[in-house]
């Protein structure tokens, strides 16, 4: 985030935030009825075979509509094809879809299509089924399904009627998606807020999120309703909507608020901690968005509006959600100034249960530290281990099969779903099961007769109809339908039993398909199995296009973030790994069942987008988390002396600080996206369970164990990059630099105390207060790095403040120089050998035995720290002519020339 901006916001935060509300306002206004605009389909190719055949049937035939179809169940014994009441109850229901101008003719019963039955009438006679096309495409049939099962549903002369149909699927889709959205927003808004109080501390500082949450959702609903006004939108993007403007508000605002404390923790000032956290954690929520933003912008590519929805709702709810986090979470920040930590719970439940206040700690004492520092130590075994179990999980993956979603999408009390299934195990032949051909081209009707009983002799074909005639094995069996052919068209029916989206129907479409065609024809397949392959089709050859967008596009800005060409390559092999897995999983459970299939109808396949659209998101978001880590572990890599040891550190150093933040924000993320998977409907279900475990998994064994344990393997090498792309980075690539670094190579030397003076004087804006605890861990830190490289040339003002996690003028601040921050050590050893000696030596009152243990005693402990012993009585001589000069200075002294 640009310094001017920020400086605006500190400047006037409060006309900032009014002028926020002022949009939220009528953003809210307008996209309030954006559920109202959007659609429940696209789900196909608009351009596939099959979707050119529909639109033909539709305006040649007027055939090309959804269809409502209406069951009739009678008592026991009754044959509702012959019963004079199941006549008069069925024909009552054809005269009343007659009169619908909405509705296409012909409507398909017993009573007007005798040669039917087999599809019409159960095996027991029991049932029948009225079918009807409707007008209005994917947009108003679904409504239109609906007054018809208003009107028609209930029990005349002792027989139940019901209403399903696909155009009811998708009209109970899209009531099911709405209940489902406010479920998810009731069941992850206050459970995420407890989880925020638990994190923050206090309900003021939960209460941040929240509230640019709510800015991202209102305003990306205003967005898709601007947006469905020029193209459509499948409603299942408001669903994405909420989950990620919730995930992502929290995910920027607890990266941003988390740097900020840290800032004014170190006693700076308000308005320059909010400098330096916008200069580094703002630019890393810049950068993050633009990364997660290009991800879902891949899905763009695909040709079914299902998936392009999603990017329009992907890239809308990141911009929103990022500005708001970069603009009002300062601003708020700014106003609220301490009674941000208002309202704590922390210390009234402490005093509750007598708990003592936490102390602080260095970087270097916390568990997520020390976990780090494992994981390096047991790189190899570690990296195995975790790549094999990620492989295990992922193995289910390579049985992936796709398919179109149909009415076991819904839960089985949905009626669309029952009336479907019973037609699935009742009927003799299942109309979804159909295939249409439209012919365009064939001269005569006997060319049309030929072709017709060629297709009837496929295997496992029932029958074929055209205007020519029906057939069954060749031969012709009864009279066609002159309807069938219309203005140089003709459709062939061909009836079958098999399921269309099972590998034997889809080898029975390709065996039609193969079928030769009268000369100069064209022919055009549709129905459930024809959409179905062509949806899959589609997918996969736009896949390719889609993966290599993602991935071009995450290497080249993580290279401009990093500088590297190693780290790029491994996010995106590790993210892969990761995927593989959560993939693997989703087809343990969706596809083949398991589990009880967590609560929905396996259908033996996964639904073609969801796999492809969980990708897109999943891998933004794990490169969310990289820019994170990567930000902070580079922060602490610039200000080390380059060498191996020093990239470990790094590593171990920028985890630790980042490593409860990212984890905070992966357990908040699945608690949003555990309220999708409470969807009643089945895709989106596997959707929010998938991204459940994806965003788990990447936070704790990518980030925590694999990430750490490559780094380790990898050493100096995970910064390399060829010299071109080196020195194009210098000229164009990003940085993060809270603030300006003393020049020369990060192995320098120290600098003179002039030079020192003369760049990082009192009056620049450093990241780091000048507090007296973080004076004690530069020290303990400057003494813990020259005990673990044993040579005081490893102790560089650089290497010291990446190992405390601050940049060098806040080195500087407190010591002028190199010299002056080894004479603090050496104090500090001197006071450490005062108190050992005057321990050994109490209760002793002979002067020749205490001199001994003192004596003892002073070898021990200088055997025991060879080099702070050497280099505190070589550093002893100047230490008192340095104080004389004023050039060692204690802490909040500020500043130092030498005379």
């Amino acid at each position: 985030m640009s310094a001017r901006m920020t400086q605006l916001i500190i400047k006037a935060p409060r006309v900032v935030l009014a002028a926020a509300v002022l949009v939220l306002a009528l953003a809210g206004l307008y996209g309030a009825t954006a559920a109202q605009h959007l659609l429940a389909g696209g789900y196909s190719d608009p351009n596939s075979g099959s979707a050119r055949a529909d639109r033909i049937l539709d305006e040649t035939f007027g055939r090309g509509g959804l269809q409502v179809v209406v069951k009739l169940d009678g008592p026991s014994g009754m044959n509702m094809a012959s019963d004079p009441a199941a006549r008069d109850v069925g024909t009552g229901i054809v005269e009343e879809l007659e009169r619908r101008d909405d509705v296409q003719n012909p409507i398909l019963s017993v009573w007007q299509n005798p040669d039917l039955a087999p599809a019409l009438v159960s095996r027991d006679s029991t049932s029948t089924l009225i079918v009807a096309t409707l007008d209005g495409g994917e947009e108003l049939a679904p409504d239109r399904a609906e007054e018809i099962a208003d009107l028609v549903s209930g029990e005349q002369q002792g027989i139940s009627i019901r209403v399903g149909g696909q155009g009811l699927v998708f009209g109970q889709v899209n009531e099911q998606t709405t209940k489902d959205l406010a479920k998810a927003e009731a069941i992850a808004i206050p459970i995420s807020f407890l989880v925020l109080v638990v994190v923050f501390g206090g309900l003021v500082a939960a209460s941040l999120p929240v509230i640019i949450g709510i800015v991202a959702i209102v305003g990306t609903f205003a967005l898709l309703r601007l947006i469905a006004e020029f193209a459509d939108v499948s409603i299942f993007a408001l669903n994405l909507t909420t989950a990620m403007g919730l995930a992502l508000a929290i995910d920027y605002t607890l990266l941003i608020v988390t740097r900020y404390r840290e800032e004014v923790a170190g006693g700076t000032a308000r308005a320059t901690a909010i400098t330096t956290t916008m200069a580094t954690a703002g630019r890393t929520v810049a950068f993050s968005a633009v990364t997660v933003a290009l991800s879902l912008a891949a899905l763009a590519i695909f040709p079914m509006y299902f998936l392009r929805s999603f990017a329009y709702a992907g890239i809308g709810v990141v911009l929103v959600a990022s500005l708001a986090a970069l603009i009002l979470t300062p601003a708020m920040l700014m106003v609220l100034g301490d009674r941000v930590d208002a309202l704590d719970v922390r210390r009234p439940v402490r005093r509750l249960f007598r708990r003592p206040e936490p102390t602080p700690r260095g970087i270097e004492e916390t568990r997520w530290y020390r976990s780090v520092r494992f994981v390096l130590r047991h790189a190899l075994p570690a990296a195995i281990a975790v790549t094999a179990l990620l492989l295990v999980l992922g193995a289910p993956f390579f049985g992936l099969r796709f398919g179109f979603p149909d009415d076991r999408v819904l839960p089985s009390s949905a009626s669309s779903h029952a009336i479907q299934q019973e037609v699935r195990d009742d009927f003799s032949q299942n109309l979804s099961s159909t295939v249409t051909v439209v012919a365009s081209g064939i001269p005569d009707q006997a060319g049309l007769g030929r072709y017709t009983a060629a297709l009837s002799k496929v295997g496992q074909v029932n029958s074929a109809t055209s205007s020519a005639g029906t057939f069954v094995d060749g031969r012709a069996v009864g009279p066609g339908s002159p309807a069938d052919s219309r203005a140089g068209v003709s459709t062939v029916t061909v009836s079958t039993d098999l399921e269309p989206m099972r590998d034997d129907g889809l080898s029975q479409l390709e065996h039609l398909r193969d079928v030769a065609v009268p000369d100069g024809a064209q022919v055009l397949f549709t129905g459930l199995a024809a959409t179905n392959k062509d949806t899959v089709d589609a997918i996969y050859a736009h896949l390719p296009w889609v993966l290599a967008t993602i991935a071009i596009a995450t290497f080249v800005l993580l290279f401009l973030f990093t500088g590297s060409v190693v780290l790029p390559f491994k996010a995106l092999v590790l993210n892969v790994l990761s995927l593989t897995a959560t993939f693997g999983a989703m087809v343990w459970f969706f596809q083949d069942g398991h589990l009880g299939g967590l609560g929905t109808t396996a259908t033996g396949y996964l639904v073609a987008t969801i796999p492809i659209l969980m990708f897109c998101i999943a891998f933004g978001l794990s490169m969310d988390y990289e820019v994170f880590l990567l930000g902070r572990i580079r922060e602490e890599w610039l200000a080390s002396d380059g060498s191996r040891a020093a990239s470990d550190h790094a590593v171990a150093v920028g985890l630790a600080r980042t490593g409860r933040v990212v984890t905070a924000a992966a357990l908040l993320m699945s608690i949003v996206f555990a309220g999708i998977a409470a969807s009643e409907v089945s895709f989106m279900r596997m959707f929010g369970v998938g991204l459940t475990l994806a965003v788990l998994m990447d936070a704790t064994l990518i980030r925590m164990v694999l990430v750490p344990a490559f780094m380790r393997l990898a050493g100096r090498a995970n910064w390399w990059a060829p010299g071109p792309l080196r020195r194009l980075h210098d000229r164009i690539g990003l940085s993060e630099s809270a603030a300006p670094r003393p020049p020369g190579p990060a192995a320098a030397g120290p600098m003179s105390t002039q030079e020192n003076s003369a760049q990082y004087d009192e009056t620049n804006s450093l990241p780091r207060g000048s507090g007296e605890l973080l004076a004690e861990e530069i020290i303990s830190s400057a003494t813990a790095l020259l005990l673990e490289e044993g040579d005081e040339a490893a102790v560089s003002i650089r290497a010291v403040a990446g190992r405390v996690g601050v940049t060098p003028p806040s080195i500087y601040l407190h010591f002028a120089d190199k010299d002056a921050l080894l004479d603090a050590v050496c104090a500090r050893y001197f006071e450490q050998l005062d108190g050992v000696l005057g321990e050994v030596s109490e209760g002793i009152d002979d002067p020749l035995e205490r001199a001994l243990q003192q004596g003892l005693a002073y070898v021990r402990f200088a055997v025991s720290t060879p080099v702070l012993y050497r280099l505190a009585f070589r550093q002893a001589p100047r230490m008192e002519h340095r104080r004389s000069t004023r050039c060692w200075r204690p802490p909040r002294s500020p500043g130092c020339r030498r005379p």
